[in-house]
């Protein structure tokens, strides 16, 4: 995945201050000299390397802290000296209540804006907006086509002509139709680079359209290019934010995301997956958390809310508080679990479980592992499911194992686990949290602190 080298250079960067018997000079230096090796290997621009760098050992040497000790302290200042260069403090669209607010999309072939829009329509769509988009690609074989795809599977209306080639045409001919909706995401013509026809192209509709907002979709395996693009891209229609898309790939990003403070517009969102939902707002204290391993509960939390509704949310948390936890309930979290994506990408966030070497094999077993149980527990009747005491029973487990094509002993594992769960949440329930850390205790990582 894009930057697991740098998150695993910078855990290790950190892990080596976590070791140091002392923290002098020589330390700050290998330090250094760790991070300037691991950022511009991921494609950060030099010139920013050698400022934040700078910036880390002049901070270092001056800042004297009474109420934390070096070590803690040398972590605060990289950790605060790369959320500086990622754009410092989370800035998200402010949508207001005219009609349509428009939003216009820019950057060039390959870099993901097509289906991008179909990220951002469904994102505000899932937030009660009524949104539209339209097609003013002209230019590229089968755009219009994509895009009409993809806000197909959403249920989102888009505004495409096929025929016509004059991007301004197109939007003058559905004019009367805008006003209908909250939110008109527009996707326009890009090219291999940026020529002078496209710059022309983006000018005229810039002048025309009067968006709201203006955003450049940059992928994340653009590299040092993006320097000069995103400047171009900015010169032709005033760039009003940044989205990054695939960050999910093979491609180094940080070039991608620090080539955004060219334009002097923040990153807004960043696309983690191919799926539609898979978009996130870019918070930068977060984003750099989760590379140092040290967690991203606030990304957490949004995905949970979009996976489970609060309704179920709080019937569940009733349920745990009673002690009434079935088979069901735990049913219910698996499906939540799965609609919040990969389980690797899940423990990313959990504060601490980034800092834990988790081989991905023994991940992928364990998201293989809840689509076995998701067919076991289907295999079972209600009775079983509201009590399942009863599955002691060896016939039981035999006929569910049979109806389920898994084997007795994959049942047993799920019966295994949902013990388990109930035991924790009979501890939660106890009000001790002390006895629930202590079965932690030892399991987080030496010198790791929250």
């Amino acid at each position: 995945m894009v930057l697991e080298n740098l998150g695993n250079s910078l855990k290790e960067t950190l892990k080596k201050i976590a070791r140091a018997v002392f923290v002098d000079d020589k330390l700050v230096d290998e330090l250094i000299k760790d991070l300037q090796r691991a950022l511009l290997s991921s494609d950060v621009n030099v010139k920013l390397v050698f400022e934040l760098t700078k910036s880390i050992k002049e901070r270092f040497l001056k800042e004297k802290q009474a109420s934390v000790t070096q070590r803690e302290h040398l972590v605060k200042i990289v950790y605060e000296e790369l959320v500086k260069i990622l754009g410092d403090e989370k800035s998200e669209l402010v949508i207001t209540k005219k009609k349509p607010y428009k939003i216009m999309m820019v950057g060039v072939y390959g870099s993901g804006k097509t289906t991008t829009i179909g990220k951002l329509a469904k994102y505000y769509s899932k937030r009660g907006y009524k949104v539209a988009t339209l097609g003013l690609d002209v230019h590229r074989p089968a755009a219009p086509e994509q895009l009409e795809q993809i806000c197909k599977k959403i249920n989102i209306q888009s505004f495409v002509n096929k025929k016509e080639k004059n991007a301004l045409k197109i939007y003058n001919e559905f004019e009367r139709e805008y006003p209908k909706y909250d939110l008109l995401i527009i996707d326009t013509a890009g090219r291999d680079s940026l020529t002078q026809d496209l710059i022309q192209e983006l000018k005229d509709l810039n002048k025309e359209i009067k968006p709201d907002e203006n955003l450049l979709v940059l992928s994340a395996d653009i590299g040092q290019a993006v320097q000069n693009l995103a400047k171009g891209f900015h010169e032709a229609c005033n760039v009003t934010g940044v989205i990054i898309s695939k960050l999910d790939g093979t491609g180094k990003g940080g070039g991608a995301l620090t080539g955004a403070s060219t334009t002097n517009a923040k990153i807004k969102f960043i696309g983690v997956g191919e799926k539609v939902d898979d978009l996130e707002t870019f918070n930068p204290k977060s984003f750099v958390s989760r590379l140092l391993g040290m967690g991203d509960l606030e990304a957490l939390l949004e995905k949970a809310r979009d996976a489970i509704s609060e309704e179920k949310a709080q019937d569940l948390q009733e349920k745990l508080l009673k002690g009434e936890f079935t088979l069901l309930d735990l049913y219910e979290q698996m499906k939540a679990m799965k609609k919040m994506g990969p389980l690797s990408k899940i423990m990313e966030m959990v504060p601490g479980m980034g800092q834990l070497k988790m081989p991905k094999e023994m991940l992928e077993v364990q998201e293989g592992k809840l689509e076995k149980w998701g067919i076991i527990i289907k295999s079972m009747t209600k009775k079983e499911l509201e009590d399942p005491e009863i599955l002691s029973q060896g016939n039981r487990i035999n006929r569910i194992a049979k109806g389920a094509g898994v084997d007795p002993s994959d049942v047993r594992d799920l019966l295994k686990q949902y013990k388990q769960s109930k035991k924790l949440m009979k501890m939660m329930k106890g009000g001790d949290p002390s006895k629930l850390m202590k079965q932690f205790k030892g399991k987080m990582p030496k010198g790791f602190k929250f």
